[in-house]
């Protein structure tokens, strides 16, 4: 957290505004910090650490540690370089990076600059045929998995709006460029906008047998919040779930990410894994979330206010904190790896 206030003095009003805020009335935002503030944790003493480690594997490929970062659109309002030098900072790291739809930069350049595995994130396009190229972009740059980000449809994001938040001169979704965009909604005054054109395109359910159809990556749905939801998306042939809550930026008043995470994981049985993002800001928060049933985590603004400060390097140090303390939280609560991890570590 000690990277945020040099981040805003570094990213300005405008960038600030979109990066750091939630949706509505913020509720959510906070929630995602406060409810693992009330998590405790259960101390344990003289355990063997001999041979500790936080290695992972997940759809095939070997992690150091289980934090990931998470997709955030447009990195070159904080930094010149933008996705490139977060893939290059997340590589030194060895940390996994999903990479947003919304990248500043085109996703095969991101991919020649990375060393570690990279996801793709993707919102599914009213122009469903450009969907499938990005899809096809992705899996010929190297892929390694696909994200489909589901709880986002519409926003209602009043500090960015209080603000004028504007993409600067430069920044732009270039992979986006040459999509043929959704028509502008046509209601008439007395009508819904939001029933009647910006809900567009939006994903359904019926989409998830689409994406199996046109790539062999493993298929992920980001934004699950709802048991139900978890056990549908399962039924649906989903490889794996991750709880999250947009980061605050979508439905306000929703639980926090790391409340929803039991119950999914409940749900969820081991069945795939699942990840969480929302909140996390210490090695002791990433503990929880495994704790509670989270494979791995994703961190959203923490590397992005590393980046905006401290370009790769900033990006690799915030990671490189988070996993030190995530360590020590091990070896606190006498967890030699990732799966000692469990819901003993939680003091009820």
């Amino acid at each position: 957290m000690d990277y945020e206030p040099h981040a805003r003095e570094r990213m300005g009003e405008n960038a600030w505004a979109y990066i750091s805020t939630g949706t509505a009335d913020e509720r959510t935002l906070r929630a995602n910090r406060e409810a693992f503030e009330r998590l405790r944790l259960q101390g344990r003493v003289m355990t063997d650490m001999s041979g500790a480690h936080t290695r992972l594997t997940l759809f095939g490929d070997s992690f150091e540690h289980p934090i990931f970062l998470a997709p955030v659109a447009f990195h070159r309002l904080v930094h010149p370089d933008g996705e490139l030098a977060t893939a290059f900072g997340a590589s030194a790291i060895r940390a996994g990076m999903v990479v947003s739809t919304s990248a500043s930069v085109p996703i095969e350049q991101i991919a020649r600059q990375a060393t570690s595995p990279l996801w793709f994130q993707l919102y599914l396009q009213y122009d469903r045929i450009f969907t499938q190229s990005l899809v096809t972009r992705a899996e010929q740059a190297g892929y390694r998995a696909l994200v489909l980000t589901v709880d986002a449809p519409v926003t209602l994001r009043n500090r960015e709006q209080r603000a004028g938040f504007g993409l600067p001169p430069g920044v732009e979704a270039v992979n986006l460029q040459g999509m043929i965009p959704p028509p502008p909604p046509r209601a008439e005054p007395h009508e819904s906008e939001v029933f009647r054109g910006l809900l567009a395109g939006a994903a359904t359910w019926k989409d998830i047998a689409w994406l199996r159809s046109i790539t062999r990556l493993p298929l992920l749905l980001k934004g699950i919040m709802s048991p139900a939801d978890a056990a549908r998306a399962i039924a649906e042939g989903v490889d794996g779930i991750i709880v999250s809550n947009h980061g605050g930026r979508a439905l306000d008043t929703a639980p926090a990410s790391i409340e929803a995470l039991p119950r999914i994981a409940e749900v969820v049985a081991g069945r795939v894994p699942i990840l969480m993002d929302g909140g996390i800001r210490r090695g002791s928060d990433v503990l929880k979330a495994l704790a509670l049933g989270a494979k791995a985590v994703l961190i959203g603004r923490p590397y992005i206010y590393g980046l905006a400060v401290g370009g790769p390097v900033g990006v690799a140090h915030v990671v490189k904190i988070l996993r030190t303390e995530l360590e020590i939280a091990m070896t606190l609560t006498g967890c030699a790896n990732l799966e000692a991890i469990d819901r003993s570590v939680i003091w009820e």
